[in-house]
């Protein structure tokens, strides 16, 4: 466990916040609270309270201060190195003992002020906060010559505080800046609502991270644009789960609100940022222990805790994502690397239900971080009367039947209007209308075509030409955005990417080989590491011979030693002086082989030689072992489908698989334009095939893709493709990315007032997910082969014996060698011993099969082996795992 110490506010509720972020993190080492509650504005309270927490041992403070107390907090954390984790307002001074939460305000700020083009307008500031935000817009107000009027609320009384929204009201101004702490922020925004300072024509922009935490219904009622800042995402899964934790915490006190505000997710965060830190201490095995007693915070000179640079260290290193969102801190313990965002409220804001807030505003209008600075990502207008009197008319939207885009319903002889129709373009052309307000009326293009330009009259055909001649007022339509077109007509932002793309034939799903457990790693790769362990075995056996401390006297048995005792003394020197060596040949290739298959050997290298081998030896089967396992469960479970061609580049090597396009159309001439070495290939290949790769039409391409037994590719648009691939009997698939980029575009003559709602209303759609919850619709949940691409995905299976079937062939054969190895050594003994003995081979097989069935033959005074009758190399067993040389104790082997 490690103490942790708190110090918070008298009659706040950071404590409970506290205490319930100490029960989200039970790991060890686990926090151990010592919290005092007090006046953060009282200098000698919080002096006494952080010396008692100091000498208690606490290892880090989490607390909060003001402008009175923290340069005494500065001072004590930098002499004595005890770390502060603060959710209060940051500071400038640094000290690298203070982690401050809470990331600084003033650049965002001051890019949001740029943003709007201000030149003129008010800072309202009090001094509790500090003075930083406000020195940060005074410096770049000389940079860029904007005039500040800066006015510090603390100082001023109600009237006064009027007086300059009346000097505003003469200057026909209404831009101010409040620089607030939430409490008194509330109150200051309730006082002017109070006076009617709430109205159009005033812009706020409040300078505090809470933007959401806020009552903004009186601006709302009022019709002010309010700008603000929003710190803690409430939609991510991660806070809202921990907010649901906290309105279920069981609190002992019941006063405590139930709304996890900014200040409160901060002082979460500093206990997740301590509980991360201090664990990573733990398992780098940093001592950070606080041993004895741990001193007196007022001597004098002071005595820094040696282990809180560490803890600084681990502080400042600290790397998670909490409810504020991403936290890091700078070498000055200030947090980078963080994201805020910019929202506004507006009159007509829709309403959006935050667990326990409702609050009316307008999305997210931008984001600021230190990299990009301010993005505006705003795809609203502020302009009120952009589609005023599009309602009085009923207005015409041209289109073409094209599955799935436009398709007549079963019953549409039964049906009139819109109603005869369906499809995605059908959908999308109805959310279009509501979101712009319009009435309109579907038709389809009398021609059937596109829209393209005659070479000989110069008169555009199609939807193109309705629009150019006044004949439809939009065209909602697979319609591509070319350059020729855009040059007589105006298009949306796209509602839909594509390219061309390459329809096959699905391929058959290949069957698992017997020893398909080899397939995650290559052939070349098996080869590698087979001549790797023999060239490491080598090389251990060649260190091992030349290195003198590989070399050993050995270990004598009792009755040697007895002998020993018998011998002379030049002949106990003469056999003391013979030494030798266990990495033999065979013992390294079999330590190799216990590294290799990660089950160890007893023996192991003594020289620094041999074990910067076996230490490298080890580092090459530990990467080789963990890539190998990473990927055979893939190849084990996954049934796949082997494709013979995946890219553009792979049809245009081959001539077995013949491809094409449509006879007349885009695609082609992408390909007969196009620069593009593989293209031209591609072009050439096509155009002087024998036997006309081209067709009619798409219907007459599928149908040859699907008899052709994988013997032609179709080259067509990637929507089709994907559409054509759910569709029965669900034969085909798209492989590849799109050889090119291009877009479907809602159209509308030039100069039309429905350009810009239109293209307003795309881009909504489009960041709502709409289009992406029609394109699912239309394609895959309609699909009739499955959602999501069917049969075309690989699926995860159980194990079949196919599989591994491998794996007990090698299992057998190997027993199976074993057991012939076997039966040759009792073979080549049985020799041995029938010349030793003088006696034939059968009666010296005879005598040791009996000797070893009967049971005894392992036999000797207590079980020990009798070896003298076998040479001295068989004596030693040198490399046997530890769960065998049990084995071989217990049995008496």
């Amino acid at each position: 466990s490690v103490s942790s110490g708190g110090l918070f506010p008298t009659g706040s509720h950071e404590y409970e916040v506290f205490r319930f972020a100490l029960s989200h993190h039970q790991d060890i080492p686990k926090l151990v609270p010592q919290v005092d509650m007090l006046n953060i504005g009282n200098s000698f309270a919080m002096t006494y309270a952080f010396c008692s927490q100091f000498s208690k041992g606490v290892y880090a403070i989490i607390g909060l201060y003001d402008r009175k107390t923290v340069n005494m907090l500065m001072s004590f954390c930098g002499a004595l190195h005890v770390c502060f984790v603060t959710p209060s307002f940051p500071i400038e001074a640094s000290n690298q003992f203070v982690i401050q939460l809470r990331p600084e305000l003033q650049d965002a700020l001051v890019s949001v002020i740029d943003h709007y083009k201000w030149t003129k307008f008010v800072f309202l500031y009090i001094l509790s906060k500090g003075l930083a935000v406000l020195q940060k817009v005074l410096d770049t107000a000389a940079e860029k010559n904007w005039l500040v009027t800066s006015v510090n609320l603390e100082t001023m009384t109600e009237a006064a505080f009027m007086k300059v929204f009346q000097d505003l009201d003469k200057k026909k101004e209404g831009q101010i800046v409040i620089d607030c702490e939430m409490e008194k922020l509330t109150s200051i925004l309730k006082l002017i609502a109070s006076h009617g300072k709430n109205l159009k024509s005033y812009h706020y922009i409040l300078a505090n991270l809470g933007f959401l935490d806020i009552d903004l219904t009186d601006f709302r009622t009022g019709g002010a644009n309010v700008t603000g800042f929003q710190l803690v995402n409430y939609t991510d899964h991660n806070v809202s789960r921990i907010i649901q934790q906290w309105m279920e915490f069981d609190s002992k006190d019941t006063k405590v609100p139930r709304k996890m505000l900014k200040a409160r997710a901060l002082t979460y965060d500093g206990v997740s940022v301590m509980s991360a830190a201090f664990q990573n201490l733990r398992k780098q095995r940093i001592d950070i222990s606080r041993r004895g007693n741990a001193g007196d915070c007022l001597a004098n000179p002071p005595a820094p805790w040696g282990q809180g640079i560490d803890i600084q260290r681990a502080l400042q290193q600290v790397r998670i994502e909490g409810m504020t969102g991403h936290i890091q801190f700078n070498e000055k313990g200030r947090r980078t690397n963080y994201t805020v965002s910019v929202l506004e409220l507006g009159p007509d804001g829709p309403k959006k239900s935050l667990t326990h807030w409702s609050i009316y505003f307008h999305p997210q209008v931008g984001y600021w971080n230190e990299d990009e600075s301010y993005v505006n990502t705003a795809t609203y207008s502020h302009v009120g009367n952009d589609t005023t009197g599009l309602q009085n008319r009923t207005y015409i939207v041209t289109t073409i039947l094209e599955s799935p885009y436009v398709m007549l319903k079963k019953n549409h002889d039964q049906l009139t209007g819109n109603e005869k129709y369906e499809g995605y373009c059908v959908e999308l052309a109805a959310e279009i209308a509501k979101h712009v307000g319009y009435r309109y009326k579907l038709e389809i293009v009398s021609d059937g075509k596109y829209g393209a330009r005659d070479p000989d009259s110069k008169m555009w055909n199609g939807m193109v030409g309705e629009l150019v001649y006044g004949k439809a007022d939009v065209a909602v339509a697979p319609l591509t955005i070319t350059l020729v077109r855009e040059e007589v007509i105006d298009f949306s932002k796209p509602f839909m990417s594509l390219g061309i793309s390459i329809m096959i034939k699905k391929p058959q799903k290949s069957k698992p080989g017997v020893f398909s457990f080899l397939d995650p790693l290559a052939y070349e790769i098996w080869m590698c590491i087979v001549f790797a362990y023999i060239g490491v075995s080598v090389v251990l056996f060649l260190v091992s011979r030349f290195s003198p401390y590989e070399w050993h006297a050995e270990d004598f048995e009792d009755g040697q030693e007895q002998q020993q005792q018998q011998q002379t003394p030049q002949q106990q020197q003469q056999q003391n002086q013979e030494q030798t060596n266990e990495f033999g040949i065979f013992n390294s290739l079999w330590f190799s082989l216990g590294a290799f298959m990660q089950q160890g050997c007893d023996i192991s290298p003594r020289s620094l030689s041999g074990r910067i081998v076996g230490g490298v030896w080890w580092f090459f089967t530990l990467i080789i072992i963990s890539s190998y396992t990473a990927n055979l469960a893939a190849f084990l479970t996954v049934e796949r489908m082997v494709s013979p061609i995946e890219s553009a580049e792979d049809l245009a090597k081959q001539t077995e698989i013949a491809y094409g396009t449509l006879d007349a159309g885009s695609t082609k001439e992408f390909f007969r334009r196009s620069k593009i070495a593989v293209f031209e290939k591609m072009w050439s290949y096509m155009k002087s095939a024998d036997t006309s790769v081209f067709v009619k039409t798409t219907d007459e391409g599928v149908l040859r893709v699907r008899k052709s037994k994988g013997k032609y590719a179709y080259l067509l648009e990637s929507t089709m493709n994907e559409y054509i691939e759910q569709r029965k009997p669900c034969d085909t698939m798209k492989v590849g990315g799109n050889l090119d980029s291009k877009g479907y575009g809602i159209a509308t003559p030039k100069g039309s007032p429905l350009r810009n709602p239109v293209n307003l209303a795309v881009l909504k759609l489009n960041e709502q997910g709409l289009l992406d919850k029609l394109k699912n619709k239309w394609w895959y949940d309609k699909g009739e082969c499955g959602s999501g691409g069917g049969d075309s995905k690989d699926k995860t299976s159980a194990l079949s014996l196919s599989n591994v079937a491998g794996v007990f062939y090698i299992l057998i054969g190997g027993l199976g060698l074993a057991m012939l190895v076997a039966l040759v050594e009792f073979c080549y003994k049985s020799r041995t011993e029938s010349r030793r003995m003088k006696q034939s081979i059968s009666d010296a097989m005879r005598t040791s099969t009996l000797t070893r069935m009967s049971g005894n033959g392992s036999g000797g005074e207590n079980g020990r082996i009798v070896t003298h009758d076998f040479p001295k190399s068989m004596q030693t067993l040198p490399c046997m795992s530890h769960a065998a040389g049990m084995g071989l104790s217990a049995t008496g082997m």
